[in-house]
């Protein structure tokens, strides 16, 4: 068994709380890393807070419980990959495997007690907000709960996406998500067809490619890769860190600041990415020894456009005489067999797609029914926007974890996390002291905001660097990126602008 399979295979360490109760001040969706920050920044300032959190799985730890594949980890420095206030000398390299990340998890829940705030097999159905009574009326798979406050972390990244491939119904043999990986089936001698080659291939490729009698990789368009400069934390840095934690905040600190540079090129001078590219040039002429198979895998767009993949073994394993590389699309499969937009048939016993997930049409958008009857998903009409990617005009005491606009190309999601957990600890705080039952940010507050947004993204990569991505919606528009450095974000959202929102106070004990 497998070091992720054993963990798997654990006992959950949470409380046992099952049931639902009939109200709540605030109900938190998710226990990944977003629900973990906002529970635990809402516990700082009031350890007594009324406050819930429902969880789908059987467990905490979102993607990072769900996504099993072999060689899973993050590629963001592990430094910066956990929570500023939970670090953890641990580590075991400086990039973290996924079993580690999930023990991390668990372990930050289990030692601040928040399992006894936790539902797990949980699920939100629908919610609507009563504008009669100022709340959330939420249904779960376990029963109806009323919350004044409806905190929604469910990750952008938490719904695989399947593409729609004709005949794949009669294909007799295995087919799986990477994000659902099927541990119960055994590789060794399997034909087997990769789909996708984006951040969760690069790492599950090069791990199945031994034990696989052949590998055929569809790949759409080609990412440039460079290397992963991971290391194994030795034991005397590990006990450092332990014996004392300001070297560990101090390299945290360090790494921080480095990585921010990154978004003077990606942001706000992306006409210095070409030089750049040499890194991942070199990294391919060193790797890839066939011209036609280097020629397949280097892009022709400005490095960055698309997410900059992470690897030390990918492109190798494609130059492998065992692998095909296919530059053209899937468009159809048959009992055993896959076949590609140019006719040529590939016989295979497995498909696993690694095609992703998504952010621009978040599932929990289809759940949530604001003030006019439209749910989420309705008012955004695939092109998600929100005020400081956290509230939303029409949804009053809504917030929205690692909502749009501010994933990165750069640095941590758990940095961003953290801040919105602020914002959202603000706005509790200025509701309580106020009396206020409800706030709703104006519609020109969020229009004002988006158009910065807009404005802003605009000469960066990620909108000008010539490629296709999830980046962006059907209209070309991108609604996923944040367009400029952290601690801009972090300033912004540190305290609850009152003055963009609409307030209902509460008078005389009654909710008005």
């Amino acid at each position: 068994m497998t070091s992720t399979q054993s963990i798997l295979a654990e006992e959950s360490t949470l409380p046992e709380k099952s049931t639902l109760p009939k109200s709540v001040h605030v109900l938190v969706v998710g226990a990944g890393f977003a629900g973990i920050a906002a529970v635990s920044r809402i516990l700082q300032d009031d350890p007594d807070a009324d406050v819930l959190v429902i969880e789908r799985a059987h467990d905490v730890g979102g993607t990072w419980r769900d996504n099993t594949y072999p060689g899973c980890a993050c590629d963001v420095p592990t430094s910066l990959y956990s929570f500023s206030f939970a670090p953890s000398p641990e580590w075991s390299h400086t990039f973290a495997r996924q079993p580690e990340i999930y023990r991390y998890l668990r372990g930050v829940v289990d030692k601040s007690g928040l399992g006894s705030r936790i539902i797990t097999d949980c699920s939100l159905d629908a919610a609507r907000w009563d504008a009669a009574q100022n709340l959330w009326l939420v249904e779960t798979s376990k029963g109806i709960v009323h919350a004044d406050v409806l905190v929604a972390a469910t990750g952008a990244l938490s719904t695989p996406k399947l593409p729609d491939v004709a005949g794949l119904e009669k294909f007799t043999g295995t087919v799986f998500h990477s994000a659902t990986w099927d541990h119960e089936q055994d590789l060794t001698g399997r034909r087997i067809a990769v789909i996708g080659t984006g951040a969760s291939a690069v790492q599950f490729v090069p791990e199945i490619v031994d034990r696989a009698e052949r590998l055929t990789v569809f790949q759409r368009t080609p990412a440039w890769v460079i290397p992963r400069l991971d290391r194994t934390l030795s034991k005397v840095e590990r006990t450092l860190y332990r014996k004392f934690p300001a070297v560990q905040k101090a390299v945290r600190g360090t790494i921080y600041s480095y990585r921010e540079l990154y978004v003077t090129a990606l942001a706000h001078n992306p006409w210095v990415l070409p030089a750049v590219s040499v890194v991942a040039k070199a990294h391919l002429r060193r790797q890839v020894k066939n011209p036609r198979t280097r020629a397949a895998l280097t892009p022709d767009f400005t490095i960055g456009c698309k997410r900059m993949l992470l690897s030390n073994d990918w492109l190798s394993t494609l130059d492998r005489p065992d692998v095909d590389l296919v530059t053209s699309a899937l468009t159809s499969v048959t009992e055993d067999s896959v076949v590609d937009a140019a006719g040529n048939s590939y016989p295979v016993d497995t498909i696993i797609f690694a095609t992703g997930f998504t952010p621009t049409e978040p599932p929990v958008s289809h759940a949530l029914t604001g003030l006019d009857g439209r749910t989420l998903a309705e008012h955004w009409d695939g092109s998600p926007n929100a005020f400081r990617g956290t509230t939303v005009h029409g949804f009053p005491n809504l917030f929205l974890m690692y909502g749009p606009n501010t994933n990165l190309g750069h640095s941590s999601i758990v940095y961003m996390l953290e801040s919105q957990a602020n914002y959202l600890a603000s706005a509790l705080e200025q509701m309580r002291e106020g009396g206020i039952v409800s706030v709703e940010v104006t519609e020109a507050a969020q229009r004002q905001y988006n158009s910065w947004i807009h404005d802003s993204l605009a000469g960066t990569v990620w909108n000008s660097g010539g490629c296709s991505s999830w980046y962006l919606d059907a209209e070309g528009r991108n609604p996923v990126m944040w367009p400029t450095y952290t601690f801009t974000f972090r300033n912004s959202t540190r305290t609850f602008d009152a003055n963009d929102y609409v307030s209902t106070k509460l008078r005389k004990g009654v909710r008005v």
